[in-house]
């Protein structure tokens, strides 16, 4: 027989794995990428300076799944449109990422859905060949028509396609964004310090953060007021 300090112990130690188990099982199952498109991996941007040339601003642009490079592709008219069932399925091929990024036709839509300007003035992009689409993205640079501090940068790819799609941009000094399909425009700072609060979490990155958060918190909560009710019924019917 235990002790009741060392039954004790073994309860808490129960309560805390199954906490820990409860966590783990919620976070588990938020669906994977590739079971809900377009709400899997966001895309992501990179936005940054030239090192030698400051009137140059490099943008990278990454897809979030290959899947969603056969989805443009097809709009694109580069695929042909029974690639995408009626459901919404892609049929992704892996020839899918080099017959995209070997196109004008991208090239066109990189500088349509991504734009900088300087204090209001449009700066002119060239698009460099992509050398692995699905792997490494696309790299648009802007010339600007001086040296630039801060620039506006608007991303609205693949919005067109379906409102769902974000991406999740970066900046230097630690400068985050996310744009949507309400916020596709952001103000970087590029030369000098980054301003206080630049720092910004879209509306829909922060409510799904949250939702899973909170999702956690109340298994959590639910596991250990299980077990607490659980121990104090059998004291009483040992009691009784």
């Amino acid at each position: 027989m235990f002790s009741p300090e060392r039954r004790r112990r073994h309860g808490a130690a129960r309560i805390l794995a199954l906490a820990a188990f409860a966590v783990t099982a919620s976070v588990t199952a938020v669906p994977t990428p590739a079971a809900a498109h377009p709400f899997g991996d966001p895309q992501t941007v990179t936005i940054a300076l030239d090192e030698h040339r400051p009137e140059i601003v490099h943008v990278r642009w990454r897809v979030g799944g290959p899947d969603d490079l056969t989805l443009l592709g097809v709009s694109l008219g580069l695929l042909p449109p029974d690639r995408v069932m009626l459901d919404g399925a892609v049929d992704y091929q892996s020839t899918d990422p080099t017959v995209v990024g070997s196109s004008e036709q991208l090239v066109a839509y990189l500088l349509k859905q991504i734009t900088v300007a300087d204090q209001g003035r449009p700066c002119v992009g060239v698009v460099e060949p992509p050398r692995a689409l699905a792997r490494t993205g696309a790299t648009v640079d802007y010339t600007c028509p001086e040296p630039v501090g801060t620039v506006t940068v608007a991303v609205r790819m693949l919005t067109d396609l379906n409102p769902a799609y974000r991406a999740l941009a970066t900046g230097p000094g630690g400068q985050r964004a996310v744009y949507d399909t309400g916020t596709d425009s952001h103000d970087w700072v590029l030369s000098g310090a980054a301003p206080a609060g630049s720092t910004r979490l879209g509306h829909s990155a922060a409510v799904q953060i949250v939702a899973v958060a909170g999702g956690a918190l109340i298994v959590v909560g639910a596991a250990v007021a299980t077990l607490v009710v659980s121990r104090r019924m059998r004291r009483r019917r040992a009691a009784a």
